[in-house]
């Protein structure tokens, strides 16, 4: 089966990303989740964002090819919010990635913040609330139609859920949503089944 790996939010590798990738991986696979904070666990989303502006992007992606090495190269990339940067990153660049599975974030495949075309063949979900202050109404979801209406249906999907939470998939945290994240993961397991 595929490896995955899954990139944290901006709170850290809290338990709570943990339990998520031990959900993915029921049924046999092995998600990793590499640490990009290096143990630390901001508090709060606000404190979160300030810690991960403080690191240097040198440094994150150091922690990233040191959490891929010995890896092979067939792998799903997740992310969840602030993780999908580098699950994107790597989903289009990275030879041999299998697919990508963005959670509550998601960035456009043209223009400043784009790593270039989505890579043939590849298959993406991308999860969030339909009315989340940051996937919804920052340009996001928009991003990630652009996705769908580009690479078609066939391998992009769009799943939006209800609500305005963010970071509702780590159950630590008080915008945890049990029915969404489990839908989430089902759904998720349906691609991950396919390119397995």
């Amino acid at each position: 089966m595929t490896d995955v790996v899954l990139f944290h939010h901006v709170q850290g590798l809290t338990d709570g990303v943990r339990a998520f990738a031990d959900q993915l991986a029921e049924g046999g696979r092995t998600v990793h989740t590499p640490d990009l904070f290096d143990g630390e666990t901001p508090a709060s989303l606000e404190e979160g964002m300030a810690f991960a502006q403080s690191i240097d992007d040198d440094v994150v992606r150091e922690r990233v090819d040191a959490a891929l090495s010995g890896l092979p190269p067939e792998l799903v990339f997740a992310g969840i919010s602030f993780g999908i940067m580098e699950a994107q990153r790597l989903a289009q660049t990275r030879p041999g990635a299998r697919g990508a599975l963005l959670y509550e974030g998601c960035l456009p495949i043209t223009g400043e913040w784009a790593f270039g075309p989505w890579p043939d063949g590849v298959p993406v979900q991308i999860h969030g609330k339909d009315d989340d202050a940051i996937f919804a109404h920052e340009g996001d979801v928009e991003a990630a139609r652009g996705i769908v209406d580009t690479v078609g249906p066939d391998l992009a999907e769009l799943f939006l859920y209800p609500g305005n939470t963010h970071l509702f998939l780590d159950s630590t945290l008080p915008t945890y949503d049990a029915e969404a994240t489990a839908l989430a993961v089902r759904r998720s397991r349906a691609l991950l089944d396919r390119v397995g």
